[in-house]
């Protein structure tokens, strides 16, 4: 199907758009789908393991993994908003996306990072309760709490995402109908319109900073206290069991952070649209994909779990047999 030009985008309202992808030739293509394949692969068997040994193990049945198994969920969906559209605009001859299915896309693309945002500040307060306020770490996290925590997580992602897709999709595209990226964003669907962009961009980088500086607040409150009353201990043991657990969130929110505030928080940072789209196969794919690597390779429950798991299937096979 041939794309309509210039001037005909003015005249009709826009039904599809083109997703330009990456520069390059048809071996270029067929690299970037064996890499996009292979980290959508293992964030999918990843999170989904997570979320089966969380489940299933009764010993962590408690607060903090239920948030951990709420964030490879939301990750799970993330890499699954993008991965599979990209990989079947990879190697296809037509690169079209319809516009309600950009829109759409772009909608579960917001929500899901928003919530990851919310979910790894709430997993920081979490560790600050447990650690220092243990005695009162069962009433203030009891499972009501957790919910609404976790509910509010998702209403924060929701309500986030229907303001950028409004704002956003409300605007009149005529220059193009060509997206210089592997899916629906915000900053090269900006590019498309032909009207002033000011109060859009206001509102993403108000909406994106406002969420980033104030989740990150939390995070920086809560682990500086859990730093010092860590230090406090005379137990080295129990020192380097909390360090431990704590650092495999730390580095989770240190890569999730770090990729969506220089990408969305500072107008600018990114130099031009090919940087983006590396950072953003980073925070769309590759932290999807390490997160239950880092939580599970880093934590010993999560190993024992998954210990405790292949052993029972394999007496099992064996009592089959």
């Amino acid at each position: 199907m041939q794309s309509p030009q210039n001037g005909n985008l003015s005249e009709m309202p826009l039904q599809e758009f083109v997703l330009e992808g990456f520069e390059g030739g048809l071996q270029t293509q067929a690299l970037l789908s064996a890499l996009f394949l292979a980290l959508y692969v293992v964030a999918v068997l990843g999170n989904l393991a997570m979320m089966v040994v969380i489940t299933l193990d009764v010993r962590l049945h408690s607060p903090m993994y239920f948030f951990l198994k709420n964030l490879s969920l939301v990750d799970l969906c993330y890499s699954s908003v993008i991965a599979p559209k990209a990989l079947a605009t990879f190697l296809s001859s037509s690169k079209l996306i319809t516009f309600a299915g950009c829109a759409t896309q772009f909608f579960f693309f917001s929500m899901m990072g928003t919530t990851e945002a919310f979910l790894l500040a709430v997993m920081a307060y979490d560790r600050f309760v447990a650690i220092c306020s243990p005695l009162r770490y069962p009433i203030s996290m009891c499972p009501s709490v957790c919910a609404r925590l976790v509910l509010g997580c998702y209403c924060g992602g929701c309500f986030n995402s229907i303001l950028q897709t409004s704002f956003t999709f409300s605007l009149p595209f005529c220059s193009s109908n060509h997206i210089d990226h592997f899916f629906c964003d915000v900053i090269p669907l900006l590019q498309l319109t032909c009207a002033n962009t000011a109060i859009n961009k206001l509102v993403m980088f108000g909406l994106c900073g406002l969420i980033i500086v104030g989740t990150t607040l939390v995070v920086l409150t809560s682990y500086g206290y859990i730093t010092v009353t860590i230090l406090r201990m005379r137990s080295g043991g129990g020192r380097h069991k909390l360090f431990s657990t704590c650092g495999s969130h730390m580095t989770a929110v240190s890569l999730f952070y770090g990729t969506v505030f220089v990408m969305y928080a500072q107008p600018g940072a990114v130099a031009s649209m090919e940087q983006g789209k590396v950072v953003s196969v980073f925070y769309t794919l590759i932290i999807p994909m390490l997160n239950p690597l880092i939580y599970s390779l880093r934590n010993k429950d999560v190993k024992d779990a998954l210990r405790r798991l292949g052993q029972k299937h394999t007496k099992d096979i064996q009592q089959t047999i």
